[in-house]
């Protein structure tokens, strides 16, 4: 948070030379979230909300922080069981094997396979348990990122009208003191016509309206570079831009007990409850923490189980058949040759004939789609254990990096503690500095101001020369200057302090 102290304490220029030279751009249009702007003057409340609404930074906040939400979906999702259907054709040509038969055929084929694959993970070390807590805690800190730019963005804003207000102040006193100056010319120029004076007053007082009337640029330029940083962190259009205005509230001039109800101890342990930026780091120690849960549960076996269908049809899958018929036998009837000693066969018709038998003829016939989709019906449960042994040490390098990055997780947050007390001192020492150089201005005004009115007269009088007048006057001038600018200082670090102490940003 720091970091952005420092950018806003920059926009309150300590010179008007020194705000016109911040000509880069706080932030760069956008077109995308262009809107039709309020009309009429803004006053600081609308203009923040206006922001916060149109702001870039903001948005890309919000959507890093809806990713990381995906991720937090994904990750619960990934404790159910995964269930996919699968389906293919194939067409073979030549010699292939028949996928339903293993028999080899040379011709060709159409082939549907259909399976059907669920699979739910039963242990794993509690890995998809820690990983929904820490992405769950991802999240939550993503929000808390989310609330830091709208914070970081209200305090921009808040700067940015400030340092409006400042321009618009200087360009209000530079004009007085212009006009006052082409008056003291014109009462010059009829002294020395009168012969009162001496010709060198009316020359010194042209060139102090000279001086006067540079001023007053100045503080116009200055007017104008804080009305367009304004423009671009409410994301305004260039017509939106050249008519916009803002109110001009009283503030109060800071007292002798501007600052007696604030403690910057106090303020810190407020602020290190509500600022989003201390809980978001709290929150990504926590993350890391389980992620080092999450690493260790590489160690433990992992235990599966799943279930199959699985059915096909083949263009060449027959179902073998067979078919019965009776038919009789014809067999010869041998007798015993008396020459030779030896059988001999007869002559038909001496032959004997058997009773009629069965005879069993084998076919095959094709088999329809749905038939064979329904014959080849498969199913199978399985379970899968997997015991880590040696991966290469790599669960043991993971749980490692992922200690160290906790320690990193928990320097961080000690960090942002730390910077966020130095922030809360530094604003309080720079709005005790701010006070107390009001308070100086202010006596210093009230002197110069006797002496100006006194010089003033002398002048007018011819009692005294242009250069001793002229130097009253500039001693007047960086004594209002320095007290115009003190007091938005102090405004504005008053500002920073209610802001940790959780009050809204309003003037």
């Amino acid at each position: 948070m720091k970091r952005y102290y420092w950018l806003l304490l920059s926009a309150v220029a300590v010179a008007p030379l020194a705000a016109q030279a911040q000509t880069t751009p706080v932030q760069p249009p956008a077109g995308a979230l262009q809107a039709a702007a309020p009309t009429g003057a803004w006053s600081l409340p609308a203009a923040v909300e206006y922001a916060l609404t149109h702001n870039l930074n903001v948005r890309q906040s919000q959507l890093q922080a809806q990713n990381i939400d995906v991720a937090l979906l994904q990750s619960r999702a990934a404790m159910l069981p995964s269930a996919n259907l699968n389906g293919s054709q194939a067409w073979n040509y030549g010699t292939t094997i028949n996928p339903l038969t293993n028999v080899f055929q040379s011709q060709t084929t159409r082939n549907n396979n259909f399976s059907a694959v669920s699979q739910i993970t039963l242990f794993s070390g509690f890995q998809l348990r820690n990983a929904v807590r820490r992405n769950t805690l991802d999240y939550q800190a993503a929000l808390s990122d989310v609330e830091q730019a709208r914070n970081d963005l209200s305090l921009n804003v808040a700067s940015a009208y400030l340092q409006m207000l400042l321009a618009q102040e200087l360009v209000r006193t530079n004009e007085v003191r212009a006009a006052s100056t082409q008056l003291q010319v014109e009462q010059s120029q009829k002294l020395l016509k009168a012969g009162a004076v001496a010709e060198s007053n009316v020359l010194d007082s042209r060139a102090q309206l000279s001086t006067d009337q540079l001023n007053v640029i100045t503080a116009q330029n200055q007017l104008a570079i804080a009305k367009i940083q304004l423009a671009q962190l409410l994301n305004l259009d260039e017509a939106a831009s050249q008519a916009l205005t803002i109110e001009t509230p009283e503030l109060a001039d800071p007292t002798e007990g501007a600052l007696a109800d604030v403690a910057p101890a106090e303020v810190f342990g407020t602020a290190q409850a509500r600022q989003p930026e201390i809980k978001a780091a709290d929150l990504r120690v926590q993350s890391s923490m389980r992620s080092l849960d999450l690493a260790r549960g590489a160690y433990y076996p992992r235990l599966t189980f799943g279930a199959s269908i699985f059915t096909g049809y083949s263009s060449l899958y027959t179902l073998p058949t067979t078919s019965v018929d009776s038919a009789q036998a014809f067999f010869p009837i041998f007798q015993l040759d008396p020459n030779t000693g030896r059988p001999s066969t007869t002559v038909a018709p001496f032959v004997a004939v058997t009773p009629f038998q069965p005879v069993f003829r084998r076919s095959s016939e094709n088999v329809s789609y749905f038939t064979q989709l329904d014959n080849n019906l498969g199913k199978s449960l399985q379970f899968n254990l997997q015991i880590p042994i040696l991966n290469g040490l790599q669960t043991r390098t993971s749980v490692q990096r992922a200690k160290i990055n906790q320690q990193l997780a928990e320097v961080r947050a000690e960090q942002a503690r730390l910077v966020l007390r130095q922030t809360i001192e530094q604003a309080f020492a720079d709005a005790l500095a701010a006070q107390r150089q009001f308070l100086a201005s202010s006596r210093q005004v009230e002197a110069l101001t006797l002496a100006y009115r006194n010089a003033e007269i002398r002048f007018n009088n011819g009692l005294l020369n242009g250069t001793e007048f002229n130097i009253a006057k500039n001693n007047l001038t960086a004594a209002e200057s320095s007290m115009i600018q003190a007091k938005y200082s102090f405004v504005f670090r008053r500002k920073v302090l209610d802001f940790y102490q959780g009050r809204p940003i309003s003037l």
